[in-house]
């Protein structure tokens, strides 16, 4: 069995699979999980049935994005609530370096313009989990958060759809190629936002490295009135 065999097969298996009625829940899962566990790349899924539907016909748009942006939003509710429970400190994935710089440029960024980086961190896996857990241990205002979340959740969705869409009708003969360009434009992009919103609070002078032992711990605060 030749390659083209092989990878005609696994288009087709793709193809149909994405027919079928469990993509939705499903669709819902994954967002939710990636909300607190960013190494499930949702938007990666939102992409490849947004080809399959152009390619099939199915599964039915309109769903799988009402699935992608309730699951996205539930799944930052559960990020700030555990932020609000345990603070950051004890997530392992934000105990790395890269992650409590991370969590200080969240802290930062949530202090001095919290609705556009609630918005922004939507597109950046490590970048959401710790704004959303940051946002519940820092005490920041949960009907705000609430209302912010929505927001990055629905354009997220949509964004996510439009480059599944503009994949598929780029290679329209060769769906599981729109799959891969479609992906990996999608998490270039996410690269990308993350590198310009550290340059942009490195002109401004505010830290997004890893802090001194020195500097205070990262711990819940308060509770803040909602």
């Amino acid at each position: 069995m030749d390659v083209a065999t092989i990878l005609d097969q696994l288009q087709g298996w793709i193809l149909a699979l994405s027919g079928a009625a469990w993509v939705y829940p499903a669709m819902f899962g994954l967002a939710l999980v990636d909300g607190f566990f960013p190494p499930l790349p949702s938007e990666s899924v939102v992409i490849t049935l947004a080809v399959a539907s152009r390619a099939t016909g199915s599964p039915w748009l309109v769903g799988i994005l009402v699935a992608a942006v309730l699951g996205a939003w539930c799944g930052d509710q559960v990020a700030y609530q555990i932020g609000r429970s345990v603070g950051t400190e004890r997530i392992a994935i934000l105990r790395t370096k890269r992650g409590r710089s991370t969590v200080v440029w969240a802290r930062r960024a949530l202090a001095r313009r919290g609705a556009s980086f609630i918005i922004a961190a939507r597109y950046v896996p490590i970048g959401r989990v710790a704004v959303n857990m940051t946002a519940g241990a820092v005490g920041y205002p949960r009907r705000a958060f609430m209302g912010y979340s929505a927001i990055a959740a629905v354009v997220w969705g949509l964004y996510s759809l439009a480059v599944g869409l503009t994949a598929g009708a780029w290679l329209e003969d060769v769906p599981l190629l729109a799959m891969a360009v479609g992906i990996v434009a999608g998490s270039l992009v996410g690269l990308l936002l993350d590198r310009v919103v550290r340059v942009v609070l490195q002109h401004r002078g505010e830290p997004v490295e890893e802090p001194a032992d020195d500097e205070a711990p990262l711990e819940p605060a308060g509770d803040v009135a909602a």
